[in-house]
Parts: C-alpha cells; sequence; structure tokens
C-alpha cells in the first residue's frame, strides 16, 4: 500500500524558514518522482516543486512552480529514503497544509503540477505576520 507522511510544519513568524520532510512506506522513493503541493483553506491545490526519480539518469531534476522559485528548494535523501522542502522567506499567503505526493512515474507527466495520484494527509504551516 502506498503511504506518504509529510512532516515538519508547525507556526513560524514572516521571513522564517521551515524544512517539510516526507517519508514513504510501501513503496522507495527514490524510484519514483514526488512532489509537493499546498491547498489554504477555500482555496484551490497549488503545484509547488517536483523532484525526477534517482534511479534515472540525470535523476533529481528538478521542477517549480512560479509559487516556489527562489524561496522553496526541494531535495532527497536517499540513505534516509526521505525527500524534503526547504522554505525560505516564508510568508503569512504561505500559511497552508502541505503536503507530497507521487504518480509512481519515474519522471514527472508535464502537468504535475495539478496533482498526483497518491498524497498524504499533510502537515499545516502557519506564517504569523
Amino acid at each position: 500500500q502506498v503511504q506518504l507522511v509529510e512532516s515538519g510544519g508547525g507556526l513560524v513568524q514572516a521571513g522564517g524558514s521551515l524544512r517539510l520532510s516526507c517519508a514513504a512506506s510501501g513503496f522507495i522513493l527514490d524510484n519514483y518522482a514526488i512532489g509537493w503541493f499546498r491547498q489554504a483553506p477555500g482555496k484551490e491545490r497549488e503545484g509547488l516543486s517536483c523532484i525526477s526519480s534517482s534511479i534515472i539518469s540525470g535523476g533529481n531534476k528538478t521542477y517549480y512552480t512560479e509559487l516556489a522559485k527562489g524561496r522553496f528548494t526541494i531535495s532527497r535523501d536517499s540513505d534516509k529514503n526521505m525527500v524534503y522542502l526547504q522554505m525560505d522567506n516564508l510568508r503569512p499567503e504561505d500559511t497552508a497544509t502541505y503536503y507530497c505526493a507521487t504518480d509512481l512515474r519515474r519522471t514527472p507527466d508535464s502537468t504535475w503540477y495539478n496533482g498526483m495520484d497518491y498524497r498524504g494527509k499533510g502537515t499545516l504551516v502557519i506564517v504569523s505576520s
């Protein structure tokens, strides 16, 4: 069974940083592209970043939407079977539930930012002004 679990959310002041973690059970994260998304109350889901599988040629390619460019960084730790989202210079409008997801593909679909099939329950990030 594919399961994803996020952690690392919390309350942070504007300008601060957080690192979110994504752990998996039922499959090996390294083998697949993993994306990060967020959803604020009353708003639609937003794609942030994606990283391709690390086991393919040219793997660990990263992708960012305009929302995430310049402030968010996605990375992997293969030894720990984890994917991270480093978020810097956080703003109150970044307040949302953040979750990781996968389509169990080696490379992300061209429209990955619209959503992926399997996702975790999310971790809440609150940025105070």
